[in-house]
């Protein structure tokens, strides 16, 4: 999706997120998919989960604390980079319990480009 998006739209979303985060976030979405017409995919890591599944409150917090703790003066860089990246995958895997480990564990695990 970061992709998909595209680096305007990230820093759109990022600039105006004071604003955007008084609308359902689903309705944002689907605001953004559809200016982007971004098609359904096939990506279903909740149809694998053997769990509960965390919901996405839980998830983006995760990743905006990632992003805090390793990005520089470019956030919308440091959010591209981590959601292209390996560490992405290990996030989304909810049949494992990365997600839930202390933010500085999976700070230190995305600066050293493995699960330590």
């Amino acid at each position: 999706m970061v992709s998909a998006l595209g680096r305007e739209i990230l820093k759109r979303i990022y600039r105006y997120a004071d604003v955007l985060h008084c609308e359902p976030i689903e309705k944002t979405a689907e605001e953004f998919i559809a200016m982007r017409e971004i098609r359904p995919g096939s990506f279903d890591n909740v149809g694998r989960c053997k769990y509960t599944v965390p919901d996405y409150w839980t998830i983006g917090e995760v990743y905006e604390r990632l992003i805090e703790d390793v990005s520089g003066d470019n956030v919308i860089t440091t959010l591209e980079e981590v959601y292209s990246s390996w560490i992405s995958d290990s996030i989304s895997d909810f049949n494992s319990d990365f997600f839930y480990q202390p933010r500085d564990y999976i700070a230190a695990c995305y600066q050293e480009g493995e699960i330590l």
